[in-house]
């Protein structure tokens, strides 16, 4: 079982593109800060973004030209 599930992420995102777009932007950034720190833990980055999205830790503007 997934969780959080999709259907309780959507209602923090308008679809599942920009879930998909959010959670890998947030994973890169997780990955990058903890190579910066050398933590050789083991570390699950798309399970804590998705995580940091449904808590509302995470958000995003939508502009014409995507998502920032």
């Amino acid at each position: 079982m997934i969780y959080p599930s999709i259907d309780e992420m959507l209602q923090n995102v308008d679809s599942r593109y920009s879930l998909v777009i959010l959670t890998a932007k947030r994973a890169r950034q997780l990955r990058e800060n903890q190579v910066a720190k050398d933590d050789s833990s083991a570390f699950k980055e798309v399970t804590s973004a998705l995580e940091d999205i449904h808590s509302g830790k995470v958000t995003y503007k939508r502009i014409k030209n995507g998502i920032k």
